[in-house]
């Protein structure tokens, strides 16, 4: 059977951060309406996908799904099982935000089938947490984490921003060191990224904020890899780290360029080469279910060329090109094409070659996207 990844859009949400440019909406009069609007959508696909497949993973993005009653993801989580066949134990993740959960709302959580949390912490300095407009402060993120493991999660991530205005080298060492000492299996980082249309873009533009450099960046990144890897979590993508055991499986689904279909608002779908996505608006997108049963914004059917390069950036950014199965699947040219380059990475320690694995070196994950534009096609 063929493994696929679900993700589930929430577009709930009670504050829209200056940072964030994913579909959301401050306002829960649709919530009932969204509901049912997902539930059709799901049955339009389960109809064509549901066949020959297992579903090795569920994601509740947002938005905020944690703001939404353990009962409404319990109804969604009960209805893909009834649609799909989810294999058992798979994984299902829910992002939450501190300060929109207490314990029994957690353990509610745990009880409705979520067994692994994503908690969007992005900093333990409080100065840093009311710059970039979060509801919660340190402390708060603190004691989310602690609750999270007392109601039953040992798999609890946790997001941090690193390169924020202002930020220096000394503060975000210690938001990592205040990560670690935390009952946590994987942390994501992520670089301050000017996004078109968000509130922060508009400060930069209009001069009140500065970002700093591409090589401040870049320090600050290093200094990620260099003191996670020591402390036991390993890098298994440009931006996530775990511990062994705990990569996200719903991250390497998508690293792995494995199937995925998108449920909800914005929601994006892989299935067999083919790539569609959704409308964002909520109310596009409840009226186009309600008129088509499927709320699809446009598609693209991608050609050999497009998934060879897909694929290989998608390898290369997480763990690495496996060359038997891409032999298997693209054939030998590309290897041939670029096999002067790869041997200068691999000479330079950008690229390391182990047991037909090809994978980029910390060195190499610092400027990945640059040496991705270099490969002849």
């Amino acid at each position: 059977m063929k493994e696929t990844a679900i993700y589930i859009h929430i577009p709930f949400c009670d504050h829209k951060c200056i940072y964030c440019d994913f579909y959301s909406i401050v306002s829960y009069k649709n919530v009932s309406s969204y509901l049912a609007a997902l539930k059709k959508e799901i049955d339009y696909y389960a109809q064509e996908y549901s066949s020959g497949r297992k579903i090795i993973s569920i994601f509740f993005g947002g938005g905020t799904p944690s703001f939404m009653e353990p009962q409404y993801i319990s109804e969604i989580i009960e209805y893909v099982k009834k649609k799909f066949f989810v294999v058992e134990n798979a994984e299902i993740t829910m992002e939450t935000n501190p300060g929109t959960v207490d314990k029994n709302k957690l353990i509610e959580f745990n009880n409705a089938g979520i067994n692994r949390i994503s908690i969007g912490i992005q900093s333990f300095n409080d100065n840093e947490l009311n710059f970039l407009t979060r509801i919660h402060n340190s402390q708060t993120a603190v004691k989310t984490v602690y609750d999270a493991a007392e109601s039953g999660f040992e798999n609890i991530s946790i997001d941090l921003i690193f390169n924020l205005p202002g930020q220096s080298k000394e503060m975000w060492q210690s938001n990592l060191e205040k990560a670690i000492q935390l009952p946590i299996k994987h942390i994501s980082t992520y670089s301050l990224i000017l996004e078109h249309g968000t509130i922060l873009n508009k400060m930069v533009l209009d001069g009140k904020v500065k970002i700093q450099d591409e090589d401040y960046d870049a320090d600050l990144y290093e200094k990620t890899i260099e003191y996670l890897t020591k402390n036991n979590f390993s890098q298994y993508e440009v931006s996530n780290f775990s511990h062994p055991g705990f990569e996200c499986i719903h991250n390497n689904a998508y690293w792995r360029y494995k199937d995925y279909l998108g449920f909800g608002t914005s929601a994006h779908s892989f299935i067999d080469g083919k790539r569609w996505w959704n409308f964002s608006s909520l109310n596009f997108y409840n009226s186009a279910v309600e008129k088509n049963n499927c709320a699809v914004a446009s598609h693209e059917i991608l050609t050999e060329n497009e998934m060879l390069n897909e694929y290989i950036m998608l390898a290369l950014r997480s763990n690495g090109l496996k060359m038997s199965e891409f032999i298997q699947r693209f054939g030998k040219n590309w290897l041939r094409k670029n096999k002067i380059f790869l041997d200068h990475l691999c000479n330079e320690g950008f690229l390391i070659k182990v047991n037909e694995m090809l994978s980029f070196t910390p060195k190499g994950y610092a400027v990945c996207d640059e040496i991705l534009t270099k490969f002849e096609s």
